[in-house]
């Protein structure tokens, strides 16, 4: 409820005109001010800015086994499907989260020499850190499975970035495989996070359970 305000209206006395308004024109604003502030009970505080609700599916997983030398689990809300671009290898899969606008991109490679993994692990750190223009931070974190002989980096990069989550895997011999989580929108990453939690999660499942075939 607003209530009513008096107006107030300034008023000139004396001759010397120009000293007398001067006075008076301060304390005319003074009164107004104190006017407006008494009347005005009701302060003002801008709201935060709203992102709409999102229902998240229940945590559900699906084992991949098929021709590639490597399984793992991935959620069933999510779609993967073989990649379809210009220069996709065989092995090369886009987990889709189609209720997310977002997938996750996977690459596998064949390691024929020293020289070649290590060109492979320094690409991924690249990749990851030329997102540092907009990122807030890039945590990295060490993936270690020695029973599995599954190792690698998962780097968690915070801001408005094209990728929120880059990671590899490898047996450090043979074997190479990378994800990197992307979403086909401008970042926004205050209303993406509640998303990228979530899936971080999922990609946390499938690094977990991730096996090479030999």
């Amino acid at each position: 409820m607003v209530s009513k305000c008096c107006i107030c209206r300034p008023y000139v006395h004396g001759k010397s005109g120009i000293h007398s308004m001067s006075r008076y024109s301060c304390l005319f604003l003074l009164n107004c001010l104190l006017a407006f502030s008494a009347c005005n009970s009701n302060s003002y505080a801008p709201k935060p800015r709203g992102y709409y609700r999102i229902d998240f599916p229940a945590k559900a997983y699906q084992l991949y086994n098929k021709g590639c030398p490597f399984s793992f689990e991935y959620p069933r809300y999510a779609v993967l499907q073989a990649d379809s671009g210009a220069d996709t290898q065989p092995c090369w899969y886009n987990l889709s989260f189609p209720q997310f606008n977002g997938r996750l991109h996977l690459t596998y490679y064949d390691v024929s020499s020293r020289k070649e993994y290590e060109n492979l692990v320094e690409d991924a750190r690249t990749f990851a850190f030329k997102h540092t223009v907009k990122a807030n931070a890039i945590d990295q974190k060490i993936i270690n499975y020695p029973d599995k002989k599954v190792y690698g980096i998962y780097y968690a990069i915070e801001g408005n970035t094209a990728s929120s989550v880059q990671f590899f895997l490898t047996d450090s011999t043979k074997h190479y495989f990378r994800g990197a989580l992307y979403f086909n929108e401008r970042p926004q990453y205050d209303s993406i996070q509640p998303v990228v939690a979530f899936i971080k999660k999922d990609i946390d499942q499938m690094i977990s359970t991730f096996k090479w075939k030999n």
